[in-house]
């Protein structure tokens, strides 16, 4: 590690990313460097720890507007708490259990699905005569419903 933090090079050594991925990351708001009397960027430990939750995060489907809304709520500079961790998870948690009701949502209709070749179309979740479920939107509207 140089002197006075981490290099954009030890930060993409210690966590995988491309520099290019780091800066792109910094645009979003996930690591804020700060800058040496050389103008360099210079990052802390904690960013190592930022950039693995956001590729965490992403990777589970959360978008990386959303994921930076939540880290804006951790201090910038220092590593966040236990605490402040908490606060994210909480926050976080009522998405992730959505997201985990809809996977299980899908996961069982698409049992029904998979091999019916739709033949009981009275009874598909996805069937949609005449597309009459227009009006209320686009997409799967009869899976999106419930």
């Amino acid at each position: 590690m140089a002197k006075g933090g981490l290099t954009i090079g030890d930060l993409a050594d210690r966590t995988g990313l491309a520099v290019s991925a780091i800066r792109f990351y910094e645009t979003h708001g996930i690591v804020h460097p700060l800058r040496n009397q050389g103008g360099h960027r210079r990052y802390g430990r904690h960013d190592i720890r930022r950039l693995s939750f956001a590729l965490i995060a992403q990777r589970l489907g959360f978008s990386l507007a959303g994921i930076a809304a939540e880290m804006a709520h951790l201090p910038a500079h220092k590593a966040p708490s236990k605490s402040d961790w908490t606060r994210v998870s909480h926050r976080m948690r009522a998405g992730i259990e959505d997201r985990i009701t809809q996977l299980e949502r899908l996961r069982d209709r698409l049992d029904g699905c998979i091999g019916c070749g739709c033949l009981s179309l009275d009874s598909c979740a996805l069937y949609n005569p005449d597309d009459r479920l227009a009006a209320e939107g686009p997409g799967p509207r009869k899976l999106l419903r419930d």
